[in-house]
């Protein structure tokens, strides 16, 4: 891959990837300077791979979100992780991050070992840097060099944007030449109905991240463009009655601060008001429900 000329049109599709919590979707919505992704301290929270869009300069960067790499034991996770992988055969260049706070781990070195397989080109990410002292970092750095061969390496806090600038001019430089897949304008190429269900997912595990398990779904069942603005209706699947309730909360408190909540971030993204309506509902066992991986964007996977 040359080096971007001045003015000519770049492309190219970069696959972030890393272990649960490493930090991938608060990178990418600060790569993109939007928010595309859902940030939870809750782990394996993203679950399809979601395209964020960026331009610098004449390069337009499609960023990969991929679910956290682990150890599937369950089916949802397994399609979790065939997803992440899926999302990697994609792309151009891939990105591994590491949080450097919890250095070259099981879970790295599982992903280290895995990634010899890729042929795409890998760049290293350690983030998190700001809570690790720098001599530490360097030899971080020297150690996962050894493991693989990265083309760069680079050192940001995705929270706080330090060195994300850097990463995003070089990953510019790096993507091929050819013309843009997306619109100027557009920051991210999921439906507009599923991103409205991840919001409303992320203010759940948002307050509600020590009772409920990671099981949860989030489904827009109704989208309705009126004068006075949309009108959208969403179901929340929780697997047992004990979790509804907990979702509801107290006299209904709960999802009516999950609505406002997730009503304020909707209307903001959609630039105009917007009536939210949720709903709970019980469906016992639907991770093995396969219509419930297609509206996720999931592959069933076999037992």
């Amino acid at each position: 891959m040359s080096e971007a000329g001045s003015n000519e049109r770049r492309c190219g599709f970069i696959a972030v990837i890393g272990a649960p919590n490493a930090g991938k979707s608060t990178l990418v919505n600060a790569l993109v300077g939007s928010k595309v992704s859902i940030v939870s301290h809750k782990v394996q929270t993203t679950r399809t791979p979601l395209r964020g869009i960026a331009i610098e300069g004449m390069s337009q960067l499609v960023f990969i979100d991929t679910p956290g790499l682990f150890k599937p034991r369950r089916r949802l996770e397994r399609a979790m992780v065939e997803a992440a992988w899926s999302g990697i055969g994609d792309a151009d260049l891939v990105a591994l991050l590491i949080d450097a706070s919890q250095g070259l781990n099981a879970d790295a070195k599982a992903i280290l070992e895995a990634l010899k397989r890729v042929p795409s080109p890998l760049v290293l990410v350690l983030n998190k840097v700001d809570r690790v002292r720098k001599a530490r970092l360097l030899t971080l750095a020297a150690d996962l060099n050894q493991h693989l061969s990265f083309k760069a390496t680079f050192m940001v806090s995705a929270l706080d944007g330090s060195g994300v600038g850097d990463l995003k001019r070089y990953l510019a430089r790096q993507v091929p030449a050819g013309p843009w897949h997306f619109p100027e304008d557009e920051v991210c190429d999921a439906p507009l109905r599923l991103l409205a269900a991840e919001i409303t997912r992320e203010k759940i595990y948002a307050r509600l991240h020590d009772e409920l398990p990671y099981q949860i779904a989030v489904e827009t069942t109704a989208w309705q463009e009126k004068k006075a603005g949309v009108r959208i209706e969403q179901t929340i699947f929780v697997e047992r009655d004990s979790q509804k309730r907990i979702v509801l909360g107290k006299g209904g408190q709960m999802i009516k601060l999950l609505s406002t909540e997730a009503r304020k971030e909707l209307a903001e993204i959609l630039e105009q008001p917007v009536h939210l309506f949720l709903f709970v509902k019980v469906r016992q066992d639907w991770e093995n429900d396969p219509e419930r991986y297609r509206e996720m964007g999931l592959s069933f996977p076999k037992a």
